[in-house]
């Protein structure tokens, strides 16, 4: 595979291949252009060369001036040159492009327009002499490999025949297919350096386009969770103003039919009986169910009643301190709502507790929310107990989520969740 690789490269960067001329002219093609950073600002000097302290300033100001303005129409050429001969699409920067053509006189602290300068005035002249080592490679090769040839069309008796002198033309004429060879391998070279220069300076700065695109997914992540906890509350008021209060209509007609009706057959009553137990069951599923997608008490009265009242359903002794003043957006208060919920259900069905603790407070752009039993340890997030589910909760916010539960306990939860969404 090693041979067989070595091989195709020599192929493609063979004096003859199609590859070695589309290097060759690219870098060839750059040279002007990657000089004319100098040499615009060499311009008014070439005209003028003052003596003085303020024609000097004055001279200065009027080429760095003269500079900024062919940035853009430089830029863009550079940008059509790497895409018409390589293929290589550089994308335009608004804040550099974008505009009147005088605008970079105004925006000299613009990351993007030193990023420019960098490659007109540093890497483009470097470039430049690249490529002029490579058109020289070419010229100079081929006058060496061919000059056998122009002499020998002299007369033999010639100083300059090959006969008089074989040896020096014999070296002279490996030395040219040696530059010949050595050409096409420089050119590629210089073309790498050349492209990557340009997508690096020329375009967009690739940390810069993380940074947004991280904040671009963090905004449409945080519309998400704000939509699906929009979405939560449309269906709680639905289930609790509609299918709540139907079962709620039906088990009171039930209930009135069970203890008013006389003379109805056993059979009958018990039917009735049943149907009202059952009646009564769906209601209590329905308002748990109805509870778990967003508590109505949380939205109206906040984290202190809503979580006030789940301690008070919690067959333990639970010691609540809240302090979440100013209140935090509702999406953040319901991920707390659901830690301290689902946490305390762990702990009645797993801890084997005497008391829990629990603390929500808020400091500064923080709610940090704290549960912390006395039972026996030993909770995993791997174990299926809803940790783990409670965890990419919180990550859903940014929010951190640690547990510390050795073995004999005691177990604590701990949240930290960022106010400023």
């Amino acid at each position: 595979m090693a041979s067989i690789s070595a091989a195709r490269r020599a192929r493609v960067h063979a004096p003859w291949s199609a590859a070695a001329w589309r290097d060759t002219v690219f870098v060839a093609s750059g040279v002007p252009l990657q000089f004319a950073g100098w040499l615009i600002l060499g311009f008014f000097w070439m005209l003028w060369t003052p003596v003085r302290v303020t024609p000097i300033l004055i001279l200065t100001a009027a080429s760095l001036v003269l500079l900024l303005l062919a940035l853009r129409p430089l830029t863009s050429w550079q940008r059509e040159r790497c895409w018409a001969m390589l293929g290589l699409d550089i994308p335009r920067m608004p804040d550099f492009d974008d505009g009147r053509p005088w605008d970079a006189l105004r925006n000299l602290r613009s990351p993007e327009l030193w990023r420019v300068l960098q490659y007109h005035l540093l890497a483009g002249p470097f470039l430049a002499l690249g490529g002029l080592t490579v058109i020289a490679a070419w010229a100079s090769g081929l006058a060496l490999a061919t000059s056998g040839l122009y002499t020998w069309a002299l007369a033999y008796t010639s100083p300059m025949s090959p006969f008089g002198h074989p040896t020096r033309f014999g070296v002279l004429t490996c030395v040219g297919v040696l530059l010949l060879v050595a050409a096409p391998w420089a050119a590629a070279g210089v073309r790498r350096l050349d492209a990557r220069a340009a997508a690096a300076l020329l375009g967009p700065d690739r940390a810069r386009e993380l940074e947004r695109r991280v904040e671009d997914l963090a905004e449409k992540r945080a519309s998400v969770v704000d939509a699906a906890d929009i979405e939560r509350r449309r269906i709680e008021r639905d289930l609790h103003d509609g299918a709540q209060q139907r079962l709620v209509s039906l088990a009171l007609n039930l209930g009135l039919a069970r203890e008013t009706l006389t003379g109805v057959p056993d059979d009958a009553m018990r039917v009735i009986v049943e149907a009202h137990e059952e009646a009564k069951e769906a209601l209590t599923e329905l308002r748990n169910l109805i509870r778990g997608l967003h508590p109505a008490v949380l939205e109206d009265r906040g984290l202190d009643a809503a979580l006030s009242g789940v301690a008070a359903r919690v067959p333990l002794p639970v010691r609540l301190r809240v302090e979440v003043e100013p209140r935090a957006s509702s999406t953040v208060e319901a991920v707390a709502y659901f830690v301290v919920s689902e946490a305390l259900t762990n702990v009645v069905r797993h801890a084997r507790a005497d008391e829990v603790d629990v603390s929500v407070v808020r400091r500064g752009e923080v709610l940090r929310v704290t549960v912390r039993d006395d039972g026996v340890g030993g909770a995993d997030p791997a174990g299926g107990t809803g940790l783990t589910g409670l965890a990419r909760r919180v990550r859903s916010v940014d929010g951190t989520f640690r547990i510390t539960s050795p073995a004999g306990g005691p177990t604590t939860v701990t949240v930290e969740l960022p106010c400023a969404l």
